[in-house]
């Protein structure tokens, strides 16, 4: 028998991450509260009729059903970024820091997504309640609202495995306990400590406080949104930059591996093949950078050579985890060092983690399941099967892979096209496209390190925010929505 569509727990479900967002919302209003700034009274009605609207879902759901289908979870987890870039969006708007729509709308969903594209020329010139709401919008997408909320929503008498399966990243997703919302709190028990940590390191570094509360948001949910015009360049601390590093390439791990060594079983991440290609292009990314700067600069010094070590490390790994932070412009490198960071931008770090990009355990499936068809060409009779972490990978998981591989090109393709269309440059069309799709935020030319996109064509920025929520959802959980077999079911 076909089961109706539960129309009734989308509204109390949405109601309720609404009401989770607005109690978000009052940490940016009481910090402008406390530096005296104009857009208190905005953030209190931004928070006001977000409260509003998410209590009036939850009155419309009220007697729902509990149960959450396939239909309804992809629905959710779909709606819920956009709903909550277009709510969050109010303070920006209302203030008039972002006096137009479309740009206030992208800069949110920008945070929201993780991407850390801005089309702000001067962040500087915000006020403290909104850089500190910039930011944690970033480390709400990070672990991800409805990871987040599934520890929460069950005061609201919801939850659901459906929920959780449309959100986390990765081929799989494993539970650290058998009850889902118990598992959801102890990801962001995890994810609060390393903010926590980084935040105390950086600011017994020498960084201010709150702009060491507002980095440790953006690093450890690899936004890359700063305080500062010139992002991370701006700190000159050697000590800074090696810390934002640490924790870059921290949040670039599987934090479900990442748990087990609390639980004092660090052999799951120290075994696992998925971190060991991470870190392995890590390094290798990171030489090839660092004797091209050398090169470049001809500073064959010790101070020089810590230098180029330092701003390859922090380049590679920023771009690779998609945090998109800048210690460096690396459109005036070589050409091909700068070539370097942009394929850096397909790959992104470990699934389950807070980064986008493809991620490294497709991509090992991928070379490994190349390398295995060699042989079968070779011994055509032979059983030889492609391996991940000891195990022989299934045809399931290489089929995923190869669908998700091709998506991700088409995405690409049809992005591209469309910007080339709207008039942007070719090369500035692919920088654009990847940087979206990968929620890295900086791409090519002026949208690069040093630029902003303020000057992309309006349609163009509407584009770029659905590639963004594309890239951070993996690509399935939006198809989904426009397959008709989902809703045939």
């Amino acid at each position: 028998m076909t089961r109706t569509f539960n129309t009734r727990l989308v509204f109390k479900t949405l109601g309720a991450l609404l009401v989770i967002e607005s109690v978000f919302m009052a940490i940016p209003t009481l910090v402008s509260w406390l530096y005296h700034e104009p857009d208190f009274r905005v953030f209190c009605i931004s928070t006001a009729i977000t409260f509003v609207v998410g209590l009036a879902g939850i009155l419309i759901g009220r007697k729902a059903e509990k149960h959450v289908g396939e239909r309804e979870g992809y629905l959710i987890v779909a709606i819920v970024w956009l709903m909550f870039s277009f709510f969050g969006m109010m303070p920006y708007y209302l203030s008039g820091a972002i006096p137009s729509f479309t740009d206030a709308y992208f800069e949110t969903i920008s945070g929201f997504t993780t991407t850390g594209a801005t089309i702000l020329n001067d962040i500087e010139s915000l006020t403290h309640g909104c850089l500190i709401w910039r930011n944690l919008t970033q480390w709400l997408g990070g672990m991800g609202i409805i990871v987040l909320s599934l520890a929460i929503l069950p005061m609201f008498g919801l939850g659901g495995m459906q929920l959780y399966a449309a959100e986390v990243t990765g081929l799989s997703y494993e539970k650290l306990s058998p009850r889902i919302a118990d598992t959801a709190k102890r990801m962001w028990g995890l994810y609060i400590v390393l903010t926590l940590a980084e935040t105390l390191m950086l600011w017994l570094f020498g960084m201010d406080l709150f702009d060491s509360v507002c980095h440790s948001f953006s690093t450890i949910s690899t936004g890359g949104y700063s305080t500062k015009n010139l992002s991370i360049a701006y700190y000159a601390s050697p000590a800074i930059q090696y810390t934002i590093c640490f924790f870059m390439f921290i949040s670039g791990i599987n934090f479900a591996l990442l748990y087990y060594i609390i639980l004092r079983k660090p052999q799951k991440l120290l075994h696992d093949e998925e971190t060991h290609w991470y870190t392995l292009a890590v390094v290798l990314a990171t030489v090839i950078l660092t004797f091209g700067l050398l090169i470049q600069s001809g500073n064959w010094t010790w101070s020089g050579g810590e230098e180029a070590f330092r701003t390859s490390l922090f380049t590679t790994i920023t771009t690779m985890t998609s945090t998109g932070y800048a210690v460096a412009d690396y459109t005036r490198w070589y050409p091909l060092l700068w070539v370097v960071v942009f394929f850096l931008m397909f790959t992104g770090a470990c699934a389950g983690s807070t980064s986008g990009g493809i991620k490294w355990i497709r991509l090992a499936i991928f070379t490994k399941n190349g390398f295995a068809e060699f042989k079968r060409r070779i011994h055509p009779n032979a059983i030889i099967p492609a391996k991940m972490n000891g195990k022989p990978i299934s045809q399931q998981t290489t089929n995923n892979v190869m669908a998700f591989l091709t998506f991700y090109i088409f995405v690409i393709i049809a992005s591209v096209l469309a910007f080339c269309a709207l008039g942007v440059n070719f090369d500035e069309s692919i920088g654009a496209t990847v940087s979206a799709i990968g929620n890295v935020g900086p791409g090519i030319g002026q949208y690069g390190p040093a630029g902003t996109y303020a000057s992309f064509p309006t349609i163009g920025k509407w584009i770029m925010a659905a590639v963004m929520l594309i890239g951070r959802l993996e690509i399935f959980t939006v198809l989904l929505l426009f397959s008709p077999a989902l809703w045939k079911k």
